[in-house]
């Protein structure tokens, strides 16, 4: 697989930020704390994926955005 397994796409029109696991869509976030919840629904414990998201993790690849931001640009 090329990149890293969790991608967080450029912000949508509406605000939000798709989020893909291994190539799937898992959801559609608006916050890291919503980040934070796709990343445990896909196998990790929260205290990881709270690690992942604060400590901006190689793991995750952010797209066409700054990280950490959710807004519609």
């Amino acid at each position: 697989m090329d990149g890293a397994p969790v991608v967080v796409h450029w912000s949508r029109g509406s605000g939000g930020r798709r989020v893909t696991v291994r190539g799937e869509i898992v959801g559609l976030a608006h916050s890291d704390r919503g980040l934070v919840e796709f990343l445990r629904q896909s196998g990790l414990d929260e205290t990881s994926a709270e690690d992942m998201v604060a400590g901006d993790s190689a793991v995750i690849e952010w797209r066409g955005g700054r990280a950490h931001h959710y807004e519609a640009a």
